[in-house]
């Protein structure tokens, strides 16, 4: 039974499935993920957040970066509306196929 995986009910994905082996950071928010996240949506969760650090460009040595992070993911994992970043564009849709808008020229 040792081989049997840690099942929590998902409330990303809104179903029982296998969870974290261990809380994915200290503090408050790594427990609440690892009671109520499953190992599939913190994939997701990865896979988002690389998108996000290439999105707004964020260096996560940076307290201020890690802290949009930490909102980001709370948002992504328990809200209702999490949304892509503003002015996100899915690759091969946009006019370059990048995921972020072209920056401003300056004048």
């Amino acid at each position: 039974m040792a081989d049997t995986p840690r099942m929590v009910q998902c409330v990303k994905l809104g179903r029982e499935l296998p969870g974290l082996a261990k809380p994915p950071m200290p503090g408050e928010l790594g427990q609440r993920i690892y009671e109520h996240i499953s190992q599939e949506a913190w994939e997701m969760w990865q896979e988002h957040s690389r998108l996000l650090i290439n999105h707004y460009g964020l260096n996560l040595a940076d307290p201020d970066a890690r802290q949009v992070m930490r909102q980001q993911m709370e948002e992504f994992f328990f809200s209702k509306d999490a949304a892509m970043p503003e002015g996100w564009v899915p690759e091969g849709e946009g006019a370059k196929g990048k995921g972020a808008p072209a920056p401003a020229r300056k004048k």
